[in-house]
């Protein structure tokens, strides 16, 4: 995840689905000049941790829909 987004998302009063590792998680702090942020698992907020901003996934509003988004093929133009 880029850091731009990650701070939106820190900053945003609505509840983003974003997983470090497959695990639903919220980001508290992010720290741009070191590429980390700060998060806890959504069950467990007692257990923070820093993580590496490359760890955090930000989900699809279109996954689990059965919407898949594709590009036309390259018709030569």
């Amino acid at each position: 995840m880029n850091p731009q987004r990650a701070q939106e998302i820190a900053e945003s009063p609505v509840m983003a689905d974003v997983t470090c590792d497959g695990v639903p998680v919220y980001i508290q702090h992010v720290d741009a000049e070191n590429d980390t942020a700060r998060i806890y698992p959504l069950d467990q907020p007692d257990q923070e941790q820093t993580v590496a901003l490359g760890t955090l996934v930000e989900a699809s509003p279109f996954q689990g829909d059965g919407i898949h988004m594709l590009c036309p093929p390259d018709q030569g133009q």
